[in-house]
C-alpha cells in the first residue's frame, strides 16, 4: 500500500513538472513571436505633398550655351519666371520671395536657381550631364516632358561644342537645400527629385535614406517631411530596381545634408 501511494505521488508530480515546462515553454513562443511582429517606428513622417497649379502648357528650351552664358526660352502662356505660385502662402513649407524660377543642375551638383530665361554659369570643360525644370516659386518642380531638358553635353572653352538628348534612366536630386529656419519652415520639409527617361512602378522605386531611416517611393511627386531634427540632415537617394537592386546608372546614388535651424526671435 505504502509503495502504491509513493508510485501515484510520483506520477502527479512528474505530469505536473512536465505540465509547468510546457506553459513555460509556451509563453516564451509567444513572447518571441510578439517581438517579431512589433514594428519599429519611424522617426519621419512622409507624406504627399498638396496638389499644386499644374502649368500644363509650360515649355522649356535650351537655345545655347556660348561664352559661359546659358540662353533659355521659357513658353506657354501660364507659367511666368520671377512671379509667386499662386497658392505659395498656403504650402506651408520654404518658398522663394523672387518667385517662380529654373533649377539648373549639373551632374549630382546641388542645383542653381535661376530667375531669368539668360544667365551665365561657369560649367567645366569635359563631358556632363545636364539637367533643367522649371519650378514653382516653393521649388517644386514642374515634371512634363515639355518643361525640363535632360541631356549629355560637351564643353569646351565654356561653350557646348556637343550634345546629346539623355539616354540613360536618370535619378537627380533637387529639395531639400541649404538651410531652413524658423517654425514656418522647418516643420514640412519638401522632398522633391526629378527623373528622366524612366516611370516609377513595378520596374523603377526610390529608396530615400533620411538619417538612416529609408522610406520606398512608387510614385513619381513631391512629399512632404516631418519630425526631422535641428542642425544637419542627410539625405540620400538610390534609384533601385523592381527587386530593390541599385540601377547601375550615371549619378546614382546622390547624398545632400541641409541643415535645419531655430529663429532666435520666436
Amino acid at each position: 500500500m505504502r509503495y502504491s501511494i509513493l508510485f501515484i505521488f510520483s506520477v502527479i508530480l512528474l505530469f505536473g513538472c512536465g505540465a509547468e515546462a510546457e506553459k513555460k515553454s509556451s509563453e516564451t513562443v509567444v513572447s518571441t513571436e510578439k517581438s517579431k511582429i512589433l514594428p519599429t517606428p519611424n522617426k519621419y513622417t512622409i507624406s504627399p505633398f498638396t496638389n499644386s497649379p499644374e502649368y500644363g502648357d509650360a515649355a522649356l528650351v535650351l537655345e545655347g550655351y556660348k561664352a559661359g552664358k546659358f540662353d533659355f526660352k521659357v513658353g506657354g502662356e501660364s507659367y511666368k519666371l520671377g512671379v509667386q505660385t499662386p497658392d505659395a502662402s498656403q504650402k506651408m513649407c520654404a518658398n522663394s520671395a523672387k518667385g517662380q524660377h529654373i533649377h539648373l543642375i549639373v551632374d549630382n551638383q546641388p542645383y542653381a536657381a535661376k530667375y531669368t530665361s539668360e544667365f551665365e554659369y561657369d560649367v567645366p570643360d569635359g563631358q556632363h550631364y545636364l539637367l533643367a525644370f522649371l519650378s514653382r516659386s516653393y521649388h517644386e518642380s514642374i515634371k512634363t516632358k515639355a518643361a525640363h531638358i535632360a541631356k549629355q553635353v560637351f564643353i569646351k572653352d565654356k561653350s557646348i561644342f556637343k550634345e546629346a538628348d539623355s539616354k540613360e534612366p536618370m535619378l537627380f536630386y533637387s529639395r531639400p537645400k541649404g538651410t531652413y529656419v524658423g517654425k514656418a519652415d522647418t516643420k514640412k520639409i519638401m522632398l522633391d527629385f526629378y527623373l528622366a527617361n524612366l516611370e516609377l512602378g513595378q520596374d523603377y522605386k526610390v529608396v530615400a535614406d533620411i538619417n538612416g531611416e529609408k522610406h520606398t517611393f512608387t510614385k513619381w511627386q513631391p512629399y512632404f517631411i516631418e519630425g526631422l531634427p535641428m542642425g544637419e540632415n542627410t539625405i540620400t537617394l538610390t534609384l533601385v530596381d523592381g527587386s530593390g537592386k541599385k540601377v547601375d546608372t550615371p549619378l546614382n546614388p546622390v547624398t545632400r545634408t541641409f541643415t535645419l535651424k531655430a529663429d532666435p526671435t520666436e
